[in-house]
């Protein structure tokens, strides 16, 4: 599943980069798109993590990226400040879950890079709320923030499939 979210937000970043931070009918769809992508990414981790995986956090992801979906849909009907203002909070708080997440599983390995990836989750959003009163707000650091994000996935995916095998 890191695998497919590395490639996800690779293509949704240069897509999105691609719309030069214009709200349309494309960049608003990409806007959405991601955390229901993010959301349904939760729920098939969930049901492989089974009884043995922390389901609690992945199902708070789940509510918190369905929230973040319908907030988007909303904010971009108000112009980009307000889309980086709802991107900063989910940032944030989905950030600040990845950390407890990251670091319940850091018994499986590979886990660090998740743990980093939340930390700078949280301080990217915080960015994304504070660029949001600036002269004239860009979606682009927000497509900068999700290759840094599915690179961070790429990099879990690596280092689970190499702790994977040493056991």
């Amino acid at each position: 599943m890191y695998f497919v979210r590395f490639g996800f937000a690779i293509v949704w970043a240069l897509l999105l980069f691609a719309t030069r931070s214009a709200l349309g009918p494309v960049s608003i769809t990409l806007l959405v798109l991601y955390p229901l992508f993010d959301a349904t990414a939760a729920i098939v981790d969930t049901r492989s993590s089974g009884a043995t995986g922390p389901a609690r956090g992945l199902q708070v992801n789940i509510a918190i990226s369905l929230l973040a979906a319908i907030g988007m849909a909303v904010a971009c009907g108000s112009g980009v400040p307000d889309v980086l203002r709802v991107w900063g909070l989910w940032a944030i708080v989905s950030g600040l879950v990845q950390l407890v997440v990251g670091a319940v599983r850091r018994g499986m390995g590979g886990q660090w890079p998740m743990i980093l990836s939340g930390g700078i989750s949280v301080l990217a959003g915080a960015s994304f709320v504070t660029s949001a009163s600036a002269a004239n707000p860009s979606l682009a650091n927000i497509a900068g923030y999700a290759v840094l994000g599915g690179i961070f996935f790429l990099v879990s995916a690596l280092r689970l499939g190499r702790a994977a095998k040493e056991r």
